[in-house]
């Protein structure tokens, strides 16, 4: 295989950019299937999509298919990616990968035992920014990382049939929102939190509306998480060395980010990628996975991420999307 031939499932907005970054790294965008005909016929031509499946059946049986893009709502995840995995294909799912660990558990064993590769499009996990930050904290640029905090606000329309606040949709921040935040925090800390504290202000229909999280591992790595969907807030990162912090503002497609030092103050502008080709960075990390078998490190870390969030949503007894 020189070529990874990619079907998509879910042709809405973001499926749109992401067949766009297909075709940008001379990739194909071989198949779709959606729900609604019309938006799909239009998705196949607006992207040069070569077939147009009316079932996804159709879609998942074509041998010609490497790889599925799942960009449906999220409450719906867990059934296309078991689907696309019991007939053989890879899959690159949208976050939030799954509503909870206990469904991306049962995929992970799944694409185990048959050899296949399940990912999270995670975009911060693929900006070169990050593996630039990362070598650069292994090397002692911050002294040794204490602290955490990240903020997330996003003030949507206060409306309770909307998407984002409908429990049967699985609405509420820590899917949409705090699923970046916490990606973010465990990329940077050591290890895996083991104490997690949290509370919560819950929408009319009662999902998360608004929540604040303090996180601590064994290494002594603290983080401390504020999101909202009612509340504009900047969506910000900082990870605190002895020696210097790191701020990294619109962080889930960051290509820049400063280093403040501690012993005089000074500021160091730190770049790498371009938040245009976020989307291009997952295309092709998705495809060397594929064609050269390389180690895939982001699934453990959506996992442990999955972990976190159940814990959080266990406390303030939120439990409609754990069945």
């Amino acid at each position: 295989m020189t070529q990874v031939n990619w079907g998509i499932i879910g042709p809405g907005g973001i499926a749109g950019s992401f067949a766009k970054a297909i075709q940008e790294v001379n990739g194909s965008v071989y198949a779709v299937w959606g729900r609604n005909s019309d938006k799909t016929q239009a998705f196949a031509g607006e992207y040069q999509v070569e077939h147009v499946y009316e079932e996804t059946k159709q879609l998942l049986q074509d041998d010609n298919v490497d790889v599925v893009y799942i960009a449906t709502p999220h409450s719906i995840h867990y059934e296309y990616i078991m689907d696309a995995l019991k007939h053989g294909k890879h899959v690159f799912c949208e976050k939030a990968i799954t509503m909870n660990g206990k469904q991306l558990q049962e995929i992970i064993d799944v694409a185990e035992a048959e050899n296949l590769i399940v990912a999270e499009a995670m975009t911060l996990y693929h900006m070169p920014l990050y593996q630039k930050l990362a070598e650069m904290i292994q090397t002692g640029k911050i002294g040794k990382v204490n602290m955490i905090s990240v903020t997330f606000g996003s003030c949507k329309e206060d409306d309770s049939s909307n998407r984002f606040f409908n429990p049967d949709l699985a609405g509420g921040g820590m899917l949409d929102i705090g699923t970046y935040a916490l990606s973010f925090v465990r990329f940077f800390l050591s290890s895996q939190p083991t104490e997690l504290h949290t509370t919560v202000k819950k929408y009319q229909t009662g999902v998360d509306e608004q929540s604040g999280i303090v996180m601590k591992n064994e290494d002594d790595e603290m983080a401390v998480i504020s999101l909202a969907m009612r509340a504009k807030m900047p969506k910000r990162g900082i990870v605190a060395g002895d020696e210097g912090f790191i701020t990294v503002d619109d962080f889930p497609r960051a290509q820049q980010a400063t280093i403040t030092y501690t012993a005089d103050g000074s500021v160091e502008t730190i770049e790498a990628g371009d938040t245009k080709k976020a989307l291009q960075y997952e295309v092709e990390a998705v495809n060397r996975l594929i064609l050269e078998k390389g180690e895939n490190w982001t699934l453990p870390l959506s996992r442990q991420v999955m972990e976190l969030m159940d814990e959080a949503r266990q406390q303030w007894e939120l439990t409609y999307d754990f069945e």
